[in-house]
C-alpha cells in the first residue's frame, strides 16, 4: 500500500457484488492514484489489480453474531488504516461498517453511504420499519453523506436527517449502455436458438438474485396465467434458486421456464427476450432493468420505488400492484400483443 496516497475503505455485503457491480469504480480510483481497499464476505477474486481485499464475515440475518464479529474486524482495520473517505454499499454492509466506524472512534474519516433501496419505506411492517430506521438514525452522526438512486429514498433521507451533510440524488448511477444497444437480427436468432425458443415465443426476461425480495415466484406464477408460447427467462443464482426451480415444476412450467444460472454476460439473454419484467417489493434503481430498456424492451414492472422512477411516464410499459398475479399476466400480455 502507497502510504503517501490517499486511502479508501469499499465495502459490500459481498465480494460478487463489488465484482459485477464496481469494478469500474475500484479502476478508477486506482487510476487516480487512491490506496483502494475493498471489503466483503467472500474470496475477493476479480476485484482488479492493486486493490487490497479484507474478507469480512457478512451474513444476511441481521442479527447475527458473525455481523458484530464483522464490525469488530473492520474498526481494528479502521484505526490501522486510518482511511481518508469510506464508501458502503448494501444496507447490512451498510450498517455494519458505520458501526465499525463508530467502534473505530471517527476522526477525520469522510463516511459516505450508497443507498441501494431503505428497507423500510412505507409499505414496509411497523416492526421492520422502526427497526432498520433506528439503525440508520444510530449510524447517522458517523455518515456524512448519501448518495440515493431515487425519489423516495431521497426524501426518507432527507426527513429523517440520515447524515450529517449532504443527501445526494444521482438517477442511474454507473450503468454504461454503451454495452447495451438494441440487438441485431442475426444476435437475436442466435440467442433464440441457443434458449430453445420457439419461433413464435414470448420470452420474458428478469435478471436478479434469487431472493424473496426480487420475488421470482410470482413471475413464475404469471407465466402459469399466460398462453403456452410465453416462455420466461430468469438469469441469476441465489439462495431460493432451487425453491423456483421447484415452483416450476409444481406450476407445469417448467417446459417454458429458463434458469441459466448466474451470467457474466446478460447481452445475449437480453437479445433472446421480448419484455423485460420485475415482481420485486422493492428497489434503489435496478441495473438490469435499466440495462433492459437500454436495448428497447418494454417492461412490466411492479410499482415500487426505483420501478416507479424508471417507468412512470416514459411510455415504455406498465407499473403493476406489488404481488398481483393476475394484474401482472394481463399487463405482459397486452406488450406480448405488440411484440407477435
Amino acid at each position: 500500500m502507497n502510504h503517501s496516497a490517499p486511502k479508501i475503505l469499499y465495502t459490500a455485503s459481498s465480494s460478487a457484488h463489488l465484482v459485477s457491480f464496481h469494478l469500474p469504480y475500484l479502476a478508477a480510483l486506482r487510476s487516480l492514484g487512491w490506496d483502494v481497499t475493498a471489503a466483503a464476505n467472500g474470496s475477493g477474486e476479480d476485484l482488479g489489480e492493486g486493490v487490497r481485499f479484507l474478507a469480512v464475515p457478512f451474513t444476511k440475518s441481521f442479527v447475527s453474531p458473525r455481523n458484530f464479529r464483522a464490525a469488530a474486524l473492520l474498526a481494528r482495520d479502521i484505526r490501522k488504516n486510518r482511511y481518508d473517505v469510506i464508501v458502503t454499499h448494501t444496507s447490512l454492509a451498510a450498517f455494519f461498517t458505520r458501526l465499525g466506524v463508530m467502534l473505530a472512534g471517527k476522526k477525520h474519516t469522510r463516511v459516505v453511504n450508497t443507498v441501494h433501496g431503505y428497507l423500510f419505506d412505507g409499505d414496509s411492517g411497523a416492526l421492520r420499519r422502526t427497526v432498520l430506521l433506528a439503525a440508520e438514525k444510530l449510524t447517522a452522526g458517523v455518515t456524512d453523506d448519501i448518495l440515493v438512486m431515487n425519489r423516495c429514498d431521497e426524501q426518507i433521507a432527507k426527513k429523517h436527517r440520515l447524515c450529517r451533510g449532504n443527501v445526494y440524488f444521482i438517477p442511474g448511477m454507473g450503468v454504461d449502455f454503451s454495452r447495451f444497444p438494441p440487438a441485431a437480427p442475426e444476435e437475436r436468432a442466435a440467442a433464440r436458438a441457443a434458449y430453445s425458443l420457439p419461433e413464435d415465443a414470448v420470452c420474458l426476461i428478469c435478471a436478479a438474485e434469487f431472493s424473496k425480495r426480487k420475488n421470482q415466484t410470482l413471475l413464475l406464477q404469471t407465466l402459469a396465467r399466460l398462453p403456452e408460447n410465453y416462455y420466461l427467462l430468469l438469469p441469476g443464482d441465489g439462495a431460493l434458486l432451487q425453491a423456483c426451480k421447484a415452483e416450476a415444476e409444481t406450476l407445469g412450467i417448467s417446459s417454458r421456464s429458463r434458469f441459466p444460472g448466474r451470467l457474466s454476460d446478460v447481452r445475449g439473454a437480453l437479445a433472446a427476450a421480448d419484455i423485460c419484467v420485475s415482481a420485486s417489493r422493492s428497489e434503489g434503481l435496478p441495473f438490469a432493468v435499466m440495462e433492459a430498456m437500454h436495448t428497447a424492451l418494454p417492461c412490466v414492472l411492479t410499482r415500487v420505488k426505483g420501478h416507479e422512477d424508471l417507468l412512470e411516464g416514459s411510455g415504455a410499459g406498465y407499473l403493476v400492484p406489488f404481488g398481483d398475479a393476475a394484474a401482472f399476466a394481463e399487463a405482459v400480455q397486452t406488450l406480448g400483443r405488440d411484440a407477435a
